[in-house]
């Protein structure tokens, strides 16, 4: 009987892990069956290796930036004085650049509940609109964006000024949404001070020193350096989401098997902003991110697509998933709240794609 318990039990588990990593078995379902189908194997480049080799690291710093309680520090300053949901709103949307949207809601999210706030449903959901749009600035503020960037070897002048109008709409109509519902917003102060880890200065210099690897500003082997650091002084750091770098890994080989047996290219700004926002309510705009590339040369349009796809429903970006999941936690399942995100999502969502139309010569 007992061994009957045991693989029971290994079935719960392994169903819930294909629950919380549909991604990465979706795509590695893919990959497997275009192979065996098309009877091929499929190319990786090193451009492909380079892009895993730099989320890893940035993965691993990220996680160490945590461990040593940076986030949740710089958050406990906003707490002092007047309009702190408004702050804590700011905080997570240009805190999001840097150290991606979800890690942005893992840290924000749990921060904010543990006010006594009003209406924490809608301040949650609307942190999830900050991280989204806040992250899609910066080349390294989420997965996409930092395959995007490394895929079609742009820079980051043209990276930024390419998205710099969905970004700046998304600030605007972030702040006057809240400014319209600011009264719902009643929050009491915080009693536990958070302090940072003993290896915190180790942990900020590391960040410091991979970002122009990470730009591309220096080369490309001076990355062994947070990797030699964190082998030594913190090897709880390589605790990240590997199952991410798996998708990335599997997704490369499948879309290289469909670019093999379609063989065509979408050109057309509109089209490819459209199928990729589109696709994104469906699979996610990683994926979809990493989907499209293989079809277009168009990279602007791409990464808006992939942008504004992030808003929608709860699987436009995780970081959606990631914030819900979160509330559910500490408040409970609520229909209301689960509304209330996706018309929130939707408004930012119908006004991402007025945007791209409205500023759509920046993306021909």
């Amino acid at each position: 009987m007992r061994w009957k318990k045991r693989l029971i039990n290994i079935g719960k588990r392994g169903v819930a892990l294909v629950g919380e990593e549909w991604i990465f078995f979706l795509s590695l379902f893919g990959l497997i069956l275009s192979s065996l189908i098309l009877h091929r194997i499929p190319k990786y480049t090193l451009n492909d290796f380079k892009i895993l080799i730099t989320l890893t690291i940035f993965l691993i710093i990220v996680k160490s930036l945590e461990r040593e309680k940076i986030p949740p520090y710089l958050a406990s300053k906003i707490e002092k004085g007047s309009y702190v949901p408004l702050k804590l709103l700011l905080f997570t949307f240009f805190i999001s650049m840097f150290i991606t949207n979800d890690v942005a809601l893992m840290v924000v999210v749990p921060f904010t509940l543990s006010f006594n706030v009003s209406h924490a449903g809608l301040l949650v959901a609307l942190e999830a609109m900050a991280a989204n749009g806040g992250s899609a600035l910066s080349p390294f503020g989420n997965p996409q964006n930092l395959f995007i960037y490394y895929h079609y070897k742009t820079s980051v002048l043209a990276f930024i000024k390419t998205i710099f109008p969905f970004w700046i709409t998304s600030l605007l109509f972030l702040i006057l949404l809240f400014f319209l519902k600011r009264n719902l917003f009643k929050i009491s102060a915080r009693s536990e001070p958070v302090s940072l880890g003993k290896n915190w200065k180790g942990s900020v210099l590391m960040f410091l020193l991979f970002l122009p690897v990470a730009l591309k500003a220096v080369p490309f082997y001076l990355c062994i350096v947070p990797l030699i650091y964190y082998l030594i002084k913190d090897r709880e750091s390589f605790k990240i989401d590997y199952f991410l770098i798996g998708t990335f890994f599997a997704f490369f080989g499948f879309t290289d098997n469909l670019a093999y047996a379609l063989n065509f290219s979408i050109t057309e700004p509109s089209k490819v902003f459209l199928y990729s926002a589109g696709a994104s309510q469906v699979i996610s705009n990683v994926p979809a991110a990493l989907l499209f590339a293989d079809f277009t040369d168009n990279w602007k349009a791409l990464l808006w697509g992939t942008s504004v796809g992030g808003y929608g429903n709860l699987i436009g970006s995780l970081a959606n998933l990631i914030a819900y999941k979160l509330y559910v936690n500490h408040r409970g399942n609520n229909w209301k709240v689960l509304l209330l995100f996706h018309v929130i999502g939707y408004a930012f969502f119908f006004l991402g794609i007025a945007s791209f139309f409205y500023f759509y010569n920046f993306v021909k």
